[in-house]
């Protein structure tokens, strides 16, 4: 479709792209164009240097930098000149933002977004920052241009010594030790949990706070396993904390990115669909642990708003609402005393209480919704019932969620990301797993078969985006690696097998395509991958899982389903590598420990299998067990774990452990008493 540009003073090579991030920058005067052969033969034919510029569509700060320096004719007229000028979509292509963050990371010992770097025309970078203010950027720009005429040389010679510390830091060599796991390397590393931690507000002791849903999901899996009360206390005081917080939408659902400050008021406003499928995760487990309501609410809540918000109609997941609407931070989504009143009249009193429309919820002239009093406390105050609470809260959140949508919206990145995606379908099969409601399995189902329909290539390959029916970048790691952990829950929720299928034939691509023998590792891109100047490798776990202790995970899993030795030799080598760093800073290892757990505590195989076999699912569900896995059949299966299982008369459950089942028994109850 040709696109009108006639309403526009400047139109550059963005304006063929589908990233909303791109598009954003298409009538800059800034002369752009995306990642590829294009840009890269212009700068070599030229010999201009590259200007790497990455952001993503939720930013307020790259919003702030485009205003500032992209927008301004005199700014793009010295980039234009000296560079050719590329615009990265970090979400589209973290392939080319590990290399370039690394990079920067680097030279100042930062990083973040915008991220700005200079490059030869190879590619291979030798300076950047992050955020710069107008003025500064002008006289970089001139400094960087004036170095390369003057100094070439020099600047070559950098830029290959800063590549080849890329392409070799965050790498870890092999590990031949054959010593067994021990909970001695965790134990270390949550006792320096224990002192960063924040016993007031929740999180880390640092503003500012993400959630980091990994680390708690470990830790509750940490506390089932020692039953460390001090640990259970941390969780549920952190999920609390958030689930009061201004982070926390607390009349749509849904969480921010992150809050400004260490009492998780003041967020900063964008909201991404990563954060919310890990943490409908989180939250449910949580709950089926707890049986915390105010768990279940914001599960609810939560899927409400990704229902309404952020759903496509072929069941596909958007990517994040952006921080700003009509130009300033948050103001969607916060208040004035006198909106308040005027939209919940009688109501205001109640919600005035409820909702912290006092100094706590003062922010910037405006207030941020936000609770301080659980129900209890609400429920004695106005004297009246908690059910009466929950009611009240209800018709007060319908009323300001009417109001709210006739206000301007924040932008909506309507871009899909596998990913993501995975991410969360996998919140949704937890959900129906834990609440065992069927309107999250018939969402997870629709996104599964969109991701299968869609995203998988007729190679067997898996496609990282999708927009407008394009589909056309191939597959990073954290496709293949969180794609693989969704199907295999999908499979637990549901017994067909052709989940488990799925994930067997995108785990045997990504070794055929990603893996590392010298290192027992996967590099994050494909062997397919063109133009990079560096392979990386993903390792640290952080707000979202490293695409590696994913992978390793799904490993483990598929190794105990289908009795594959290579799989589960691949996922223990993977563990051992890392293993020396756990202790040292376990936060950036939490999904690895989740992995040493169920390597160093027994791991089950739950097989049931009869006409009941769902029933018993949902039974078992009812109970936090993380050191499990369900299989079932309500007839034969091949599954190595379901094979020979009486399928005749009563459903039976069989226990089973290191390759060896307890006597298969009827009831769930007996069943638990056979976990130890």
């Amino acid at each position: 479709m040709v696109k009108d540009t006639t309403l526009y003073k400047h139109t550059n090579n963005l304006i063929n792209q589908t990233s909303p991030y791109l598009l954003q920058h298409a009538h800059n005067p800034v002369n752009w164009y995306a990642w590829g052969d294009e840009a890269l033969k212009k700068a070599k034919a030229e010999n201009k240097l590259l200007l790497i510029s990455i952001g993503y569509s939720a930013c307020h700060w790259c919003h702030v930098m485009e205003h500032e320096s992209f927008e301004n004719e005199e700014v793009a007229k010295i980039m234009n000149d000296n560079f050719i000028c590329i615009k990265v979509d970090r979400e589209e292509r973290p392939d080319i933002d590990q290399i370039y963050m690394n990079a920067v990371q680097l030279i100042t010992g930062r990083g973040g977004w915008p991220l700005n770097c200079f490059a030869l025309p190879t590619g291979e970078p030798f300076y950047g920052g992050t955020y710069f203010q107008k003025d500064q950027w002008i006289q970089i720009l001139n400094n960087v241009a004036n170095e390369y005429k003057v100094a070439p040389q020099n600047v070559v010679d950098y830029a290959t010594k800063l590549t080849a510390g890329i392409k070799t830091s965050e790498m870890l060599p092999i590990v031949k030790d054959k010593a067994p796991f021990s909970m001695n390397v965790l134990e270390a590393g949550v006792s320096k949990i224990k002192k960063q931690f924040d016993y007031v507000e929740g999180g880390g002791a640092n503003a500012p706070k993400f959630p980091m849903p990994n680390n708690y999901e470990f830790l509750l899996q940490y506390y089932y396993h020692t039953k460390d009360k001090e640990i259970l206390d941390i969780v549920e005081l952190t999920l609390d904390k958030m689930a009061f917080g201004g982070i926390y939408d607390q009349i749509g659902g849904g969480f921010a990115r992150y809050s400004t400050d260490k009492y998780w008021k003041a967020p900063h406003f964008e909201k991404m669909l990563y954060d919310n499928g890990q943490l409908v995760s989180l939250y449910a487990q949580a709950y089926q642990l707890t049986k915390k309501p105010l768990y279940k609410h914001v599960v609810y809540q939560t899927l409400k708003y990704i229902e309404r918000e952020m759903t496509a109609k072929n069941g596909a997941f958007y990517s994040s609402l952006d921080a700003d609407s009509e130009g300033e931070e948050g103001k969607f989504y916060v208040w004035s005393k006198e909106e308040l009143e005027a939209v919940l009249k009688e109501y205001f009193e109640f919600a005035k209480e409820y909702y912290s429309i006092n100094s706590a919820g003062k922010w910037e002239g405006h207030y941020i919704l936000l609770r301080k009093k659980d129900n209890v406390k609400i429920a004695k105050l106005f004297n009246i019932s908690e059910t009466e609470v929950v009611a009240k809260i209800e018709k007060i959140n319908a009323l300001l969620l009417k109001e709210r949508s006739n206000r301007i919206r924040p932008g909506l990145d309507d871009k899909t990301l596998t990913s993501w995606n995975a991410l969360m379908l996998k919140g949704y099969v937890d959900a129906y797993s834990v609440f065992g409601d069927e309107a999250f399995l018939k969402a997870a189902l629709k996104n599964a078969h969109f991701i299968v329909n869609t995203q998988v290539r007729k190679d067997g390959g898996l496609n990282h985006n999708y927009k407008n029916g394009v589909s056309n970048l191939d597959g990073y790691l954290e496709d293949y690696s969180f794609t693989t952990e969704a199907f295999i829950a999908l499979y637990q929720a549901t017994f067909d097998e052709k989940w488990l299928q799925h994930s067997q034939q995108l785990t045997d691509y990504a070794i055929a395509h990603f893996y590392d023998s010298e290192t027992g590792f996967f590099f994050f891109t494909s062997n397919n991958a063109k133009g990079l100047v560096a392979r990386k490798m993903e390792l640290t776990d952080n707000v979202i899982p490293a695409s590696n202790s994913s992978m390793a995970k799904s490993l483990f899993l598929l190794g105990e389903l289908y009795y594959n030795k290579d799989y589960t030799k691949k996922s223990k080598q993977m563990l051992k590598n890392i293993e020396a760093q756990i202790p040292q800073y376990i936060s950036g290892y939490s999904n690895w420990g989740i992995l040493m757990l169920n390597n160093v505590k027994p791991f089950y195989e739950l097989a049931i299998s009869g006409k009941k076999a769902h029933e018993k699912r949902k039974e078992f569900n009812q109970n936090y067990i993380p050191n499990k896995l369900l299989v079932g059949s309500i007839k034969e299966s091949n599954l190595p774990l379901l094979e020979m299982k009486e399928v005749n008369g009563s459903t039976m459950i069989y226990v089973c452990y290191n390759k060896a089942c307890q006597l298969p028994v009827e009831k769930v109850s007996e069943a638990l008493l056979q976990i130890k």
